[in-house]
């Protein structure tokens, strides 16, 4: 028989029982008693008594801090930074637009495209996503965009013509209480911490091969040739 292992660690964060609330309710006049319970280590109820008025403050404040956590999303941590150009703050339908300039990331490469996995150089970028999706494009240059500006198809694999990012088994986490920069900062780490595989459909997104171009960029070290990007017919404005 093969031995047990313990994988709870692997779990993540584990919560424990602490306390349990009963609420009783006379059939009569509909009266409501609460009773309290606390819970041993085994998650047995005891000690059961009244709700007291300091318990009750208690699990207010916590109810209070959990709504304050809602209402904190997509909030900046200070003075917003310059590369958000738009923010929905809704915590249902939550969305930023922003950018990012040219610059050297660690790019990886499934074994099968043949490009080694390594730094470089990659285009200016204009990014949007929810909590759940993710769309990128290609900029010209590294000045803040306007709502004319024109915008090309980002030169990845596993990018749709739409722009959409097919995220394969990433596990997207995003927090109701993360702020603007939090958020921004989650979204491109689950970009360029993912694996890179193989093109959307079978159009080309740049001009020229993409698999032979991410192999020179990787082995060259050279700035990305925007002069490879292609339009694709829509500017920022299509966004908003």
């Amino acid at each position: 028989m093969n031995a047990i292992n313990d994988i709870t660690a692997s779990f993540g964060t584990l919560y424990h029982p602490k306390s349990a609330l009963v609420f009783y309710q006379s059939k009569a006049d509909k009266d409501l008693y609460v009773e309290h319970f606390d819970m041993d280590k085994n998650g047995t109820p005891i000690n059961a008594h009244p709700l007291t008025e300091r318990e009750a403050k208690a699990l207010a404040r916590s109810m209070l801090i959990e709504k304050q956590k809602d209402k904190a999303f997509l909030k900046s941590e200070g003075i917003l930074p310059t590369n958000i150009l738009h923010i929905n703050p809704s915590a249902g339908k939550g969305s930023v637009l922003w950018y990012t300039k040219s610059q050297k990331r660690k790019l990886y490469f499934m074994d099968s495209l043949g490009i080694p996995s390594d730094m470089a150089h990659v285009p200016p970028l204009l990014w949007h996503a929810t909590k759940n999706s993710l769309r990128v494009f290609a900029l010209l240059s590294g000045r803040r965009p306007t709502e004319n500006t024109v915008l090309y198809y980002a030169p990845f694999f596993n990018i749709y013509e739409d722009g959409r990012v097919c995220m394969g088994s990433v596990n997207i986490n995003i927090k109701n209480s993360a702020s603007v920069e939090q958020f921004t900062n989650a979204w491109e780490n689950y970009f360029f911490n993912s694996y890179f595989s193989h093109l959307m459909g079978e159009k080309s997104l740049i001009k020229g091969n993409c698999v032979s171009l991410w192999k020179d960029l990787v082995a060259t070290g050279r700035p990305f040739p925007t002069a490879v990007l292609q339009k694709n017919n829509k500017t920022l404005k299509n966004l908003l």
